[in-house]
């Protein structure tokens, strides 16, 4: 009789094989899922970084050659309307030029829109200026980088 009986349950070990099964497979997914982040992450970076560039130009071709000027860790220069002067002011006839982008877009590596000026003006910077994170903008050339340490690793 008792070699007609079946089993009714699993051997520990057969449990211990299929726990360890799931967890290689669950270290394999995991790891897979964090490469398309830093992809899109840095897809990000990179338009954000367009954008802002080809905004900066488009604001120094209707400012008499001249770039946007950082004042308080932004530049409110893009994000407003302003006169052949750069002065900032209510849209109008007055204030004829802008607003270049609506908002200042952030670094998605740090979450951050502050911008910081450059370290050397007409230099590329290669690393990160100050404790803010955001961008870092050079008034002399209209370029932006990012101001995050991942970018200059």
């Amino acid at each position: 009789m008792s070699g007609n009986r079946r089993r009714k349950a699993f051997t520990l070990i057969e449990v211990l094989l299929v726990v360890v099964i799931m967890a290689v497979l669950a270290g394999v997914v995991v790891s897979k899922l964090m490469i398309p982040t830093e992809d899109a992450q840095l897809s990000t970076l990179l338009h954000n970084m367009h954008v802002l560039r080809s905004q900066t130009e488009l604001y120094r071709t209707n400012h008499n050659g001249n770039y946007p000027t950082i004042q308080g860790n932004a530049l409110p220069q893009l994000t407003s309307a302003t006169n052949s002067d750069g002065a900032i002011g209510p849209s109008g006839p007055n204030y004829p030029h802008g607003p270049y982008i609506i908002v200042m877009p952030f670094n998605p590596f740090d979450d951050s829109d502050k911008v910081t000026a450059v370290a050397t003006a007409g230099v590329k910077p290669t690393a990160v200026s100050g404790a803010l994170g955001g961008w870092q903008y050079d008034e002399t050339t209209g370029d932006f980088w990012p101001n995050h340490p991942e970018y200059y690793e």
